[in-house]
């Protein structure tokens, strides 16, 4: 049975960053009948992170609330490029790119996703049966004008970057898949407004029903500071292993802490802000409440067990021989720089590079929680918990 309206929206609107609009799913949602609540993406690299499940999660909340959810794989617009939040022309992918990243991504999201409650949509379907004359019949439902008024083509355009006419295509692209899904909602990153509210406009022009837009905030990576992405190294990886999940989310600060538990968590924002309130008053220790975070996010795509097993090699590694909470924090470039040898003994935690190989070849280093024994080959860009011995810690961050 789905439930009332006031019901819904307060699940629905939980952490979301904008609704458009309101009154429309509201509507909707009188009807009494299951929406359906499309997602694209892009498989444009083969793992997801931690910054995609905020969406994905989403999208749970309406298979939860009864609504029946379609997970579009972009295996056409992922080879046209998405110019969003580019200042650059992003280089479109091989069709073999495409093809073995999404398949990664099926495995993936069933994860998070009720797979009785999910259809899984290919939008090369109908985007690749559409010839020369139907892509200019579709361009002609939009204006160039309102093309620019996209923020970053209008900065690139104002400072004389060049703007292929293949960016202006995908914006159109993604649309159309909405005018053929006939979502009810489409759901998106911020980043995502523009190509949402694009299909909205579509929808209207091919005589539908238009779709409401709710697009979920970007999350801040283990920095805390730029968005969560592979290629800035600040990410956590659903398909990660069990320690590395739990090791990351250690390393995340206190006070980020706080927006991962309302975009990822399970728990209701009750029971946060009796957490929160619990460790504002000191009567709980933010260390003990990350590691519940910690624990519920590896046991998601790993289970319970395994994520019991992470945390006692966690603490066995860092709580039993101390705390980094206050340790010292040093950045370093991505390259040799970032060579544990090398930055254990520029940040002074080692006296030397000699003594920090001979202390990594003697087992004493840990990076996240798990032995590291290699001192030659450096560290990805990430922020990472360094312990080198029983006592000596470091807060790093290779950029």
């Amino acid at each position: 049975m789905i439930p009332d309206a006031d019901t819904q929206m307060a699940l629905i609107t939980r952490g979301c960053a904008e609704l458009i609009e309101e009154a429309g799913l509201r509507k909707k949602l009188a009807r009494g009948t299951p929406l359906r609540v499309k997602v694209g993406f892009d498989p444009t690299a083969p793992d997801l992170h931690l910054g995609h499940t905020v969406v994905i999660r989403k999208m749970r909340h309406f298979q939860e609330l009864g609504h029946r959810v379609i997970f579009l794989i972009g295996d056409f617009t992922g080879r046209i490029g998405d110019p969003s939040g580019r200042s650059d022309t992003r280089p479109p992918l091989s069709e073999e790119q495409v093809t073995a990243n999404a398949e990664t991504y099926k495995k993936q999201i069933f994860k998070i996703l009720d797979p009785e409650k999910t259809e899984v949509a290919f939008n090369s379907k109908w985007l690749g049966a559409l010839d020369a004359a139907g892509f200019i019949r579709l361009a002609s439902h939009y204006t160039v004008a309102r093309m620019l008024e996209r923020d970053d083509f209008d900065k690139r355009y104002r400072n004389n970057q060049p703007i292929s006419i293949h960016e202006f295509l995908y914006p159109l692209a993604q649309g159309y898949d909405s005018v053929m899904l006939k979502s009810d909602v489409e759901l998106g990153g911020t980043d995502q407004k523009f190509n949402l509210l694009v299909g909205r406009h579509l929808q209207g022009q091919y005589g539908e029903e238009s779709q409401c837009v709710l697009t979920m905030p970007l999350l801040e990576g283990l920095d805390g500071e730029r968005k969560m992405s592979k290629s800035l190294g600040n990410y956590i990886g659903i398909d990660e292993s069990a320690a590395q999940i739990f090791g990351k989310t250690m390393s995340l600060s206190d006070k980020l802490m706080w927006r991962y538990f309302e975009l990822l968590s399970a728990k209701s924002l009750a029971e946060i802000a009796g957490l929160r309130r619990d460790v504002e008053r000191g009567t709980r220790h933010p260390k003990t409440v990350k590691e519940e975070l910690a624990l519920e996010l590896t046991a998601l795509y790993h289970g319970a067990a395994k994520a019991e097993e992470a945390r006692a090699g966690f603490n066995a590694v860092f709580v039993e021989g101390g705390t980094p909470d206050e340790a010292p924090e040093y950045r370093c470039p991505e390259g040799e720089d970032s060579a544990p040898a090398a930055f254990l003994a520029a940040s002074g935690l080692a006296p030397s590079r000699s003594e920090a190989r001979r202390l990594i070849a003697q087992k004493a280093l840990h990076v996240n929680g798990v032995l590291h024994t290699d001192g030659a080959t450096p560290l990805g860009k990430g922020f990472y918990i360094i312990k080198l011995g029983k006592k000596r810690f470091l807060r790093l961050t290779v950029a």
